[in-house]
């Protein structure tokens, strides 16, 4: 029997494991790097040892010193989450040998599965469909489009997709390059692309007594091979291909003689009604929940029970109830090519959560890492949360969750939820036509744009600008009674200039008249009926709203029934020594620089690559943004930088044309 459980693993899946721990009566330990000292994880746990550094090759994928940390904390168990170590065969073999108990397949089934190269043979020998192999050498015009995809990965990390052969030796550089840093292991193989297949999958549980088959789940809708949608059951999928992807997973569990929780992945040729064997992983899903909530399991206390040597003999398998679905809620922009953010979150506030980390009936459940005041950093993966909405009906599981996210009140920075949102309301998702590839090639500017429609922002705007002047007003120390805006001729506006997203170039220019009442010089026919520094209630077109005005510092969030809407003001004065030259390539977010592909002096070309910046395990081009001249580079390979720092400069042709 386990007695005490550490979790080599960080934020969302160290709570989830513990969640189960807890109700089992297990005692649980963290480990933690510098960077996660104050997050809620390790005060989650009963024990929590230090991993000195911040980066995961020198904490979390240390295996020796994970194993050590249980040992003085006095664990008798370990169980990796999903990620680092998670199959890892090497850690899990000196786990065993350490006398701990592994929470997860045996080693030699995580090396069988582990190599995408080899674990491909092992499926064709127990006829589970496979696709082709491909090298640099081996392929042809006629298997194009392919992708390059790491052996040992996943989560979209160390995959590129090449639509000609001469640009194939160059993307398998980069993806084996992203996959050596994100997983320690940069083996990559090349296979035929298939552009409009769906990812389905399906969760296994193997046993002494068996294999289990918990469904299957459709995760089609990603961007860049990272998963941002997932369902179970299935939708649009018929009987007899469910049936038979149950089939091929129970085969390809049994092949290896599996123990333990695992997924086997497949591509779903919807025109052929075909399906191919793509991977296995050896390990717990982030998306696990879904198949929860519809088989009403604890998927954790299954793979503890495995790894204890119980039998789940009486565990039966009915039809799945209901349907779940579960997004990721991600610090990225989207419109910005999904860069990712960092920073404090000042507000997180989802209604209607029902449960944390484990499913009670059906509603919301929200397995997050993070809560207010906590920092997402630029060494690991950027999701705040995975939202789970489990309902009697698909449709209704839809409808639940973008509601539920459209009013969610998320501060500090910049998400994907309100992608999110549209995405769960968008005809393509409600009528399951979902593809792999079609959020990749789906308009960001409309996908992405605020939930509450053209009007969000103009309105926002305006109650920001009025309640700031009211905050004004009530905070001085003379003349507070004298209303804000307050002329005694009148002879322009009032003017309030936010800046938006990241940029200090996107300004909303807010103009007001004060005095006795408070009205808008650009939005005709808007009443204001409210107004104090934390909310204002504005009538258009009959129909009352209320905003809800939160400050923090510069930052101004407003929320309302139209979304949120996320403003900065901007400063009177600008510091000229923050100004940069004409040219200069800034960094696009917090990370590293991994690599340099230019000098001072060289001549560059339009779009030609200059730096390559790594940012929360995945690498970033920084490229010229015209043809011309480097005059500046201080950047270095391994620097550590800051969003906005000056990496290199580029003086154009044209300007050097003109100085002559």
């Amino acid at each position: 029997m386990i007695n005490r459980l550490l979790v080599a693993n960080r934020g969302e899946i160290a709570r989830r494991v513990f969640r189960t721990c807890r109700e089992l009566g297990i005692e649980t330990v963290a480990v933690f790097s510098s960077a996660d000292e104050g997050m809620p994880f390790v005060r989650d746990a009963d024990a929590a040892v230090h991993l000195p550094g911040n980066a995961p090759a020198e904490t979390y994928l240390r295996g020796d010193l994970v194993i050590a940390a249980a040992k003085a904390a006095g664990a008798d168990a370990i169980h990796p989450g999903y990620g680092f170590l998670s199959e890892n065969a090497a850690f899990a073999r000196a786990v065993v040998e350490a006398g701990l108990t592994w929470v997860g397949p045996a080693p030699d089934s995580i090396e069988k599965m582990g190599s995408k190269i080899e674990s491909k043979k092992l499926m064709e020998a127990a006829g589970v469909p496979v696709l082709g192999s491909l090298t640099a050498d081996t392929a042809t015009d006629a298997d194009l489009p392919l992708l390059v995809k790491a052996s040992a990965g996943g989560g979209g990390r160390g995959m590129r997709i090449v639509n000609a052969l001469a640009d194939l030796p160059g993307e398998i550089e980069k993806a084996s390059s992203e996959a050596a840093s994100a997983f320690g292991d940069g083996t990559v193989f090349v296979e035929p692309y298939i552009q409009t297949g769906r990812h389905i999958e399906v969760q296994v549980m193997g046993t002494a007594d068996g294999t289990l088959v918990f469904g299957e789940r459709d995760c089609s809708v990603q961007r860049r091979h990272q998963k941002v949608i997932e369902e179970a059951p299935a939708p649009a999928l018929p009987d007899a291909t469910r049936k038979a992807l149950h089939e091929a997973a129970k085969a390809a569990a049994e092949a290896i003689d599996y123990r333990g929780a695992g997924t086997v992945e497949f591509l779903y040729d919807v025109a052929k009604d075909r399906f191919y064997f793509l991977e296995m992983n050896t390990r717990l899903q982030v998306e696990h929940p879904v198949t929860e909530a519809v088989y009403g399991v604890d998927l954790v206390a299954l793979q503890i029970a495995v790894a204890e040597g119980r039998s789940l003999g009486d565990v039966t398998i009915g039809e799945p109830q209901g349907h779940a679905i579960e997004v990721r809620l991600y610090a990225e922009d989207p419109a910005h090519g999904y860069q990712p953010q960092s920073g404090r979150i000042t507000r997180f506030e989802l209604p209607g959560v029902r449960s944390e980390f484990t499913t009670e009936g059906h509603g919301i459940r929200l397995d997050s890492g993070v809560g207010a005041g906590d920092e997402i950093g630029t060494f690991y993966d950027a999701m705040i949360a995975k939202v789970i909405a489990f309902a009697p009906t698909r449709e209704q599981a839809l409808r639940q969750l973008a509601g539920a996210l459209a009013k969610a009140e998320l501060h500090g920075l910049t998400t994907n939820r309100d992608l999110l949102v549209n995405l769960l309301r968008d005809p393509v998702v409600v009528d399951a036509t979902m593809h792999t590839t079609w959020l990749d090639g789906a308009d960001l500017a409309v996908l992405g744009a605020p939930v509450g429609g053209a009007d969000a922002v103009p309105l926002s705007g305006f109650a920001a600008a009025i309640a700031l002047a009211e905050r004004a007003r009530l905070a001085s120390p003379v003349q507070s009674r004298i209303p804000a805006g307050f002329r005694n001729v009148v002879s322009q506006p009032q003017l309030t200039t936010f800046l938006r997203g990241g940029s200090d170039e996107d300004e909303l220019e807010v103009r007001w008249y004060g005095g006795r009442s408070f009205r808008s010089a650009d939005l005709d026919g808007v009443v204001v009926h409210e107004v104090t520094p934390e909310q204002v209630v504005l009538e258009e077109g009959g129909v009352r709203r209320g905003f809800q005005i939160h400050v923090t510092g510069d930052a101004v969030d407003v929320e309302s029934s139209l979304g949120h809407v996320a403003l900065r003001r901007k400063p009177r004065f600008v510091d000229p020594s923050s100004q940069v030259a004409e040219g200069s390539l800034l960094a696009p977010m917090p990370g590293s620089v991994v690599a340099v592909h230019a000098a001072v002096g060289d001549e560059v070309a339009e779009g030609q690559p200059l730096l390559v910046m790594e940012a929360m395990k995945m690498q970033h081009t920084i490229a010229a943004p015209y043809a011309g001249t480097v005059t500046e580079l201080s950047a270095t390979a391994g620097q550590q930088v800051e969003a906005g720092t000056v990496l290199a400069v580029v003086q154009s042709n044209e300007s050097s044309e003109e100085e002559n």
